[in-house]
């Protein structure tokens, strides 16, 4: 009789073309999606040509996504994006998006249906563990193993232990997905799962939007997880049929798996959280935090710069107005959420608000541009981490925050919550 599985073990097992898996074992599997920015996207290319390969392993299991320095920033990101560009054109890769097509890697794959339930998705960017949200399996390496997964679509992997975090309680208000992951990651510590899954479940992460699953699944990496990953259920059903015409395999752990640890955290306890630098896990609640003045508040990246998180920004910001000395910067993740942000208003109250709009990117969450701190600024950013230096002058600071935060902390030209409103 088979051994019980969890949701990743069972993906790991099938693409490995093997009856069952188990925690520490080495395998060689078959990769659904391999991804790549124009950052990693020229180091794997390098790569890829080294081997003597003429074709990859298969175009249409492919994206390249200009992302990090794009519209580009100078001539070296200029360069990077031209050989991404050429190399796509070359081969036909079926997935490499435009400018005006492209948006944040990580908001677009998902919005297009690239990634399903089941799938084994490994990408050139440590934030690829997203995908998990889907049920998916997602992780992140260099750019030297994604250049011979272009030529041959498979990789080695060590199969990892899994964490399970179940959710129980109620919901605060203003409460959401970034505030249960940052508080996690107060509990865990960013080596608290190294090369594990965390596996998110409970009646709490039932009850979550995509967007709210998304977010959550983002910053597994932060606490050192291979991969974060949640149950196949109706929402993910929904949110893949929409968007795909393939079949995902929906997946979940059996009732006897084995895990290595089982959190159980209580939410009711849970106020919104902001990481104060320069750690992604120096967590505290926002009631602990002391209301220091901000120079700039930032509201995108792959961890909110969805539609539900400028919606809730905006219900904060409709009818006031970014504090003095305080600048906003917005950047939608895809051009499609840039759309739904103009029809909705949402823009519109954004800019009424004294915001400024970007054009869909990372924008200053790695450092790029479009909102880079100088010596000695403070900075609250809906982004992922906060290490020295992360955006921008190596004597600034990053406090991480949900959207909520950040537009009520914008408005006060303070770390603040909606409830200070």
């Amino acid at each position: 009789m088979a051994t019980a599985m969890t949701i990743t073990e069972k993906i790991l097992a099938s693409h490995a073309a093997k009856e069952q898996v188990s925690p520490g074992e080495l395998i060689e599997v078959s990769v659904d999606l391999a991804l790549a920015n124009d950052i990693t996207a020229p180091m794997a290319i390098r790569v890829f040509e080294e081997l003597g390969v003429k074709r990859v392993f298969d175009p249409e299991k492919i994206a390249l996504v200009p992302d990090h320095f794009v519209p580009n920033k100078d001539i070296p990101s200029a360069e990077q994006a031209r050989i991404m560009m050429e190399f796509a054109h070359r081969q036909n890769i079926k997935h490499y998006f435009e400018l005006g097509e492209s948006g944040i890697e990580h908001v677009i794959l998902p919005e297009k249906g690239l990634v399903l339930s089941g799938d084994l998705v490994i990408g050139a960017d440590s934030h690829t563990c997203t995908y998990g949200a889907l049920g998916a399996f997602s992780a992140g390496v260099g750019s030297t193993d994604l250049g011979v997964i272009m030529a041959t679509g498979r990789i080695w992997l060590r199969v990892p232990a899994t964490i399970k975090l179940i959710y129980q309680g109620q919901l605060r208000p203003w409460v959401g997905g970034k505030d249960l992951i940052l508080f996690t990651l107060g509990q865990l510590g960013v080596e608290g799962a190294v090369y594990k899954t965390l596996e998110f479940s409970g009646e709490v992460i039932t009850e979550l939007s995509m967007e709210q699953r998304l977010t959550m699944a983002n910053m597994a990496v932060e606490a050192g997880a291979k991969n974060g990953i949640f149950d196949a259920d109706d929402t993910t059903r929904t949110y893949v049929e929409e968007r795909s015409s393939r079949k995902g395999s929906y997946l979940s752990s059996d009732p006897d798996a084995s895990f290595e640890r089982v959190i159980n955290i209580d939410t009711s306890e849970v106020e919104p959280q902001v990481a104060l630098p320069y750690s992604p896990d120096n967590v505290h609640s926002i009631s602990q935090v002391d209301p220091i003045a901000l120079d700039q508040v930032f509201i995108g990246s792959c961890t909110n710069g969805r539609i539900e998180d400028l919606r809730v920004a905006s219900e904060i910001l409709k009818g006031r107005s970014v504090a003095h000395g305080t600048r906003l910067i917005v950047i939608p993740g895809s051009p499609l959420v840039y759309k739904e942000a103009i029809l909705e208003g949402i823009a519109m109250t954004l800019l009424d608000a004294g915001a400024v709009i970007g054009p869909p990117c990372c924008g200053p969450c790695p450092g790029g541009h479009m909102g880079i701190l100088a010596h000695g600024e403070k900075a609250l950013s809906t982004t992922n981490r906060n290490f020295i230096g992360r955006m921008g002058h190596p004597k600034s600071a990053v406090f991480l925050a949900s959207p909520a935060v950040a537009a009520a902390s914008a408005i006060l030209g303070r770390i603040g919550s909606p409830e200070d409103l």
